[in-house]
């Protein structure tokens, strides 16, 4: 299965194969900064997964940290991905690929929240502890 995004203007196209690694929201102040809401809908894949099926000319990347090396389109400004290469893995925001039915699992950088959800799934403090977090749950 695969399903097709793109950024706003749709000149990057980007296709995800496969089922994501994760699901879910982060909470952290780069996230929020960088989606420009409260919380963040990411789905994670592993690097193979995810490929640029066309405008990757127009792809730009801007690297706060080493963590992260957030992906963009340079005529519009819209969001693609972050690559994660210490993790080994690529966020694709789920608002960038539509027809993946989103189904979230975890929050994490929940320590950061400036909104609360109450919806019932685990709350962490910052990240699993296989990917070097704490892995520590925080209440709703």
């Amino acid at each position: 299965m695969s399903h097709i995004g793109s950024c706003f203007c749709g000149a990057v196209k980007v296709e995800v194969t496969g089922s994501p690694e994760a699901m879910g929201y982060c909470h952290c102040s780069s996230c929020r900064s960088w989606s420009g809401g409260p919380v963040n809908a990411f789905s994670l894949w592993k690097p193979g997964a995810v490929q640029i099926k066309s405008g990757a000319e127009h792809v730009a990347t801007f690297k706060k940290t080493a963590l992260s090396e957030r992906q963009y389109c340079n005529k519009c400004g819209g969001h693609l991905m972050t690559n994660h290469p210490p993790l080994g893995l690529v966020d694709v925001f789920a608002a960038t690929i539509p027809t993946l039915p989103f189904a979230p699992g975890v929050h994490v950088n929940y320590a950061e929240t400036v909104l609360r959800m109450r919806d019932g799934l685990p709350k962490l403090k910052d990240f699993p502890a296989e990917l070097g977090g704490s892995g520590e749950a925080v209440p709703e």
